[in-house]
């Protein structure tokens, strides 16, 4: 029995978790796109720059890709300051307080997993600076397709407020958050299944209509 559910378990992360993301990625883009259209102009009307922002990450292997998001910062305003955001940060524009509060500027990276850049259900991706301090342990991350959502996204859903509460976001994030994210997604690694990344989504979804409805 132990035998056949770990068949089951790999055969889900080599296969049918590519061909899950592949089916929802493309519908998701498909039956969004109206709300794609609407959100792209809002981004546009409101401050002069581009309609999506893009962001270097590191993916599976280690392999770094450009993440896409709608832009919720003034244009260039990554280029002043630090790499994470709190609630308190003037780089991010009204609209983008909106889109980040409901989640909406992640909607772009269904495009990343329709790609084969992301998955539905991963780690979230860090920038190359974060992943230089991994240990080996920690690196076991990258075995896997970065996500869209994952446990420790669910769990830090208010990481922008936590940080805006702290005088030094950057190295609280860097010694208390980013370990504490590792070590629940090294356990999602151990426990990746289809029903789990059911949950995963399911809870993400609920998470988002309990904290803005």
């Amino acid at each position: 029995m132990r035998a056949h559910s770990e068949n089951k378990r790999r055969f889900y992360e080599k296969t049918g978790k590519r061909w899950v993301d592949l089916t929802a990625s493309f519908a998701g883009l498909l039956l969004l796109s109206p709300l794609l259209i609407v959100l792209a102009l809002l981004v546009k009307l409101s401050s002069p720059g581009p309609v999506l922002y893009r962001q270097k990450r590191v993916g599976q292997a280690g392999k770094c890709f450009s993440i896409a998001k709608f832009r919720s910062m003034y244009a260039d305003a990554d280029k002043n300051g630090l790499s994470i955001t709190s609630t308190r940060d003037p780089r991010i524009t009204p609209i983008g307080r909106t889109l980040r509060r409901l989640k909406l500027d992640e909607l772009p990276q269904l495009w990343n997993v329709l790609r084969g850049d992301m998955s539905l259900v991963g780690p979230r991706p860090e920038v190359p600076s974060y992943v230089e301090s991994y240990s080996p342990i920690q690196r076991q991350v990258l075995l896997l397709r970065p996500g869209i959502t994952d446990p420790a996204s669910i769990i830090y859903r208010e990481e922008e407020n936590l940080l805006g509460s702290q005088l030094d976001p950057e190295r609280y994030y860097r010694e208390i958050v980013l370990p504490d994210k590792l070590r629940l997604n090294l356990d999602y690694l151990r426990r990746l299944s289809f029903s789990y990344d059911l949950s995963l989504i399911a809870r993400t979804v609920g998470c988002l209509f309990a904290t803005n409805w």
